[in-house]
């Protein structure tokens, strides 16, 4: 199938000719003509099979369809968990739709104020906005919902993770007029997501998109298991200075971010890094270092495990596993997006090694061990076969003891 088959405008298929598209992904065919017919979605698709433009494309025929009729504010609204989620939609926004009249805007937290409100003063027909800070505009009166015909939550489970429901709820209702909503999500299942669809969607279409081996993540797995912390800095140094490209690294907190941005830098390692609580600028142009690849190696912690769309990274390497398993899958998207090949690469103390198997288990794919000759773990790796119960206590043993003597003295003796 083609982009011109699913019924698109000339202009809008020029654009996706411009960005390098030829033919709509899995989810695209599936979710772009029942949001064309006006119907309410709830969308479910792997990371990085082109789930964005499954919700832009509908939207911005919408616009093209229904041209604005007098000066007014935002017709469309995307909400996205994420500060860098939000720019890179907003980028996918202006591009789609660069060869029409129809005007773009975003709104994250981190920004001026004072921009925020030019942003919002023009005719937007398109806003992408996280969901405290335009929920703060909202309570100051510089945003207007009241001519939002659509209403599109990207990621919504990370939402809920957040701890963003009320506030979306709240935004909801400022925009009750709305006639369609979207929602779309890693995952369908769980009873969080379910409320929160009954809740905004209307009678929804549901679509659970499994796309074809080519669209698909093809991301070879395997971990190192480490002795401590010094043999797994050993290890990441070692994987950074002989087989690495690109890479994103994941850490489990700014303070263990810190130290091993200083430890890769005492190697002659340089890194950018992304964390929690960063200002707004230096997010973007340590995004920027690495998306240009003048420093091919990113710092992370779980902010930005979801939505981070950079190509060619070649490698994810958890130095910290997470404690979820789905948090994994989403960090390991980063890489092998579109089709493309990657490595995810983790680093195991044996504290994180049951992870390994519920990663494995999660995943319906077992993560295999490797091992680098001259940096051998000394240690095997812990039993999987569960942890021995404590030892009981004397008095324990002879309360059961007694127990037994009892119980048998009832038993027959024939």
């Amino acid at each position: 199938m083609t982009f011109e088959e699913l019924e698109l405008d000339d202009k809008l298929c020029r654009a996706l000719t411009e960005m390098g598209l030829t033919r709509p992904t899995t989810i695209q065919t599936m979710v772009v003509p029942v949001a064309m017919e006006g119907k309410d979605v709830l969308a479910s698709a792997p990371t990085g099979t082109g789930k964005t433009l499954a919700f832009l494309l509908p939207a911005c025929q919408f616009l093209l369809d229904f041209p604005r009729q007098h000066p007014g504010a935002t017709r469309i609204l995307i909400l996205t968990p994420t500060r860098e989620l939000a720019l890179q939609v907003f980028e996918q926004a202006k591009a789609v739709t660069q060869f029409t009249n129809l005007v773009c805007g975003v709104i994250t937290g981190g920004i001026n104020y004072g921009t925020d409100k030019e942003t919002l003063s023009q005719n937007l027909d398109i806003l992408v906005a996280t969901p405290g800070r335009l929920f703060e505009h909202i309570q100051q009166e510089s945003a207007d919902c009241r001519d939002i015909e659509c209403l599109i939550l990207d990621e919504a489970d990370r939402m809920l993770d957040m701890g963003f429901s009320a506030i979306v709820n709240q935004i909801a209702s400022e925009a009750r007029w709305r006639k369609q909503n979207m929602l779309f999500s890693a995952t369908l299942e769980g009873a969080g997501v379910k409320h929160f669809s009954n809740d905004l969607l209307n009678e929804p279409a549901v679509v659970e998109a499994d796309p074809p081996r080519r669209e698909k993540a093809k991301i070879h797995q395997w971990y190192h298991l480490a002795d401590d912390l010094d043999h797994k800095l050993a290890l990441l140094t070692h994987i950074l200075k002989t087989q690495i490209s690109s890479a994103v690294v994941f850490v489990k907190t700014r303070e263990r971010l810190q130290w091993l941005r200083e430890q890769l830098q005492k190697q002659g390692i340089e890194v950018c890094y992304l964390q929690g609580e960063m200002p707004q600028d230096k997010r973007i142009a340590a995004l920027g270092r690495f998306k240009s690849g003048t420093v091919p190696i990113l710092l992370a912690t779980d902010v930005a495990a979801r939505g981070i769309d950079v190509p060619n990274v070649s490698h994810v390497i958890n130095f910290d596993m997470p404690r979820k398993a789905d948090v994994y899958v989403h960090r390991i998207g980063r890489t092998g997006r579109a089709g493309a090949k990657g490595t995810a690469i983790a680093l195991v103390e044996a504290h994180d090694y049951e992870m390994i198997g519920r990663v494995g288990r999660y995943m319906n794919e077992p993560v295999k061990a490797r091992v680098i000759s001259e940096l051998r773990p000394k240690n095997k790796a812990p039993s999987t076969k569960g942890k021995k119960k404590p030892a009981k206590t004397k008095a324990q043993a002879k309360a059961k003891a007694k127990k037994k003597a009892n119980t048998g003295k009832g038993k027959s003796t024939s």
